[in-house]
């Protein structure tokens, strides 16, 4: 579904992504993991158009989609979320998620229609109602997820959609995007909380500065010493195989 191929971005005399290839299958639950500074989110605003890539080539579904604004590749079925939320926080959920609706619809009934049944989708049904503003951390980060599946997607990028949540939350919100990939749309995240990237994934790519330095199932990524040394530390490592193992 999505193939990318020697993506480079250059700010200055810093490349934040260099050479990066990756692919991510149709279907699948893919991982993209790496140190804080890595390129990660870099990498992300350049598969959806936020940033305009100085090398490299982006395939979506078949087509070219190097270059392209957001806009663009949103209405061919690639979307992303943010690690800052930032809904609109006087509006309702409801108004929130059907802003995302308004993609594919100029109908007030039908929007808000899809609206509820997304809420419903992410554990949002009972808030429809509630201003965004008072909000938790992880009802904003619901809401977010929410918004961008408004859009309908066919690939939905994940950018750390757990970060700030405690463990209950984390653990609540897993089956969440369980449930999304069972709906149809293909998932690609972003996340520092390991356990839950390892258990989702079925494809692991690893950052750092810029450039992909391992790749493949949990398991394999986790005993790899490139990646124990970039990234999980030797404890984190073990800790994460025995529970894989397990």
């Amino acid at each position: 579904m999505l193939e990318v191929r020697g993506l480079s971005k250059i700010f200055g005399g810093l490349r934040a992504v260099d050479g990066a290839s990756l692919d991510v299958a149709e279907g699948s639950i893919a991982g993209l993991i790496g140190p804080n500074g890595a390129g990660k989110t870099t990498l992300f605003a350049a598969l959806t158009g936020f940033v305009v890539p100085d090398q490299g080539a982006i395939g979506f579904r078949g087509r070219d989609i190097t270059g392209l604004p957001p806009h663009v590749i949103c209405r061919r079925g690639m979307v992303r979320t943010f690690q800052v939320t930032q809904p609109f926080a006087h509006l309702s959920v409801r108004d929130n998620i059907m802003v995302g609706a308004y993609l594919h619809t100029p109908d007030r009934a039908v929007a808000a229609e899809r609206a509820e049944a997304i809420a419903r989708q992410v554990g949002m049904g009972e808030l429809l109602e509630r201003t965004a503003s008072g909000l938790t951390v992880a009802g904003r980060k619901r809401l977010e997820l929410a918004r961008a599946l408004a859009t309908q997607p066919k690939l939905l990028l994940l950018d750390e959609v757990m970060a700030g949540l405690n463990p209950s939350e984390i653990d609540e919100l897993i089956p969440v995007i369980r449930a999304i990939r069972g709906s149809g749309v293909t998932v690609f995240l972003i996340e520092h909380v390991m356990q839950a990237v390892m258990s989702l994934a079925e494809r692991v790519y690893v950052l750092s500065y810029g450039r992909i330095i391992a790749q493949g199932s949990p398991q394999e990524v986790a005993a790899d010493p490139k990646v124990i040394e970039a990234y999980l530390g030797r404890g984190a490592a073990q800790r994460l195989a025995g529970s894989l193992h397990a």
